[in-house]
């Protein structure tokens, strides 16, 4: 079976109602970055990041997949299919997607300060001072802040390399290093991006571009993969 990755970012979450960050009106505007979504931040401020997440979670509760989503998850019956997603939201998975990667971490988990690898739900919307993890640190949200590494960079690259079609839906491809994973198809990958606004002129003439929104683009497309691959 052929491989499909998907590259996925804030455009598609958009369209179940979560605010993007940098859209114009989009959270940024409300919040310095380095305030909410930096290390620093959180050993400055940590009621204020605690707030800000707990914000976003509870939104999240609220949103539901939408037709971009649902329109992904067709393409397993056909596919091998890869998600890999710059968005912290669980959109991807509620719609029935099997193989996500959060490449920024996930919103509805935290995480222990002194250990990495200990990571838990959250039960409800709501984290907590006071919660803390099996070894006695405070929990702190599961998100890659700026200045952090991206673990999962190295686990989503070997896939990309594999890729028989990329899918690039919902992100602007400014921010890095998540951007620089388009670098990894292979010379034969079919190349598409679905984005309702103009191209960039980054994106080379192997690009077959549908400037359309997720939630109607990616349905079209998904449709026009399986037919022709019967």
């Amino acid at each position: 079976m052929k491989r499909i990755v998907v590259l996925s970012g804030a455009g598609i979450s958009a369209e179940s109602g979560l605010r993007t960050f940098r859209e114009m009106g989009g959270l940024w505007e409300e919040y310095d970055v380095m305030e909410v979504a930096s290390p620093q931040a959180w050993h400055k401020n940590p009621e204020l990041v605690m707030r800000f997440y707990n914000e976003r979670r509870k939104q999240l509760y609220s949103a539901q997949p939408n037709n971009g989503h649902k329109a992904l998850v067709d393409l397993e019956d056909h596919f091998i299919v890869n998600i890999i997603t710059q968005n912290v939201d669980d959109l991807h998975e509620r719609a029935g997607s099997s193989s996500v990667i959060h490449l920024h971490g996930e919103l509805k988990k935290s995480r222990s300060q002194i250990d990495y690898n200990l990571i838990y739900d959250i039960d409800g919307w709501e984290l907590k001072f006071g919660d803390k993890c099996e070894k006695g640190s405070q929990l702190r949200p599961h998100i890659v802040w700026f200045g952090e590494e991206v673990p999962a960079l190295d686990q989503a690259i070997p896939i990309v390399a594999d890729a028989d079609i990329l899918i690039i839906v919902g992100t602007s491809l400014n921010v890095y290093p998540a951007a620089g994973l388009v670098n990894y198809a292979p010379s034969d990958c079919q190349l598409f991006l679905v984005d309702p606004n103009s191209i960039d002129s980054y994106i080379n003439n192997k690009v077959t571009f549908i400037q359309k929104n997720a939630g109607e683009g990616l349905p079209l497309l998904v449709k026009q993969l399986i037919e022709s691959n019967k």
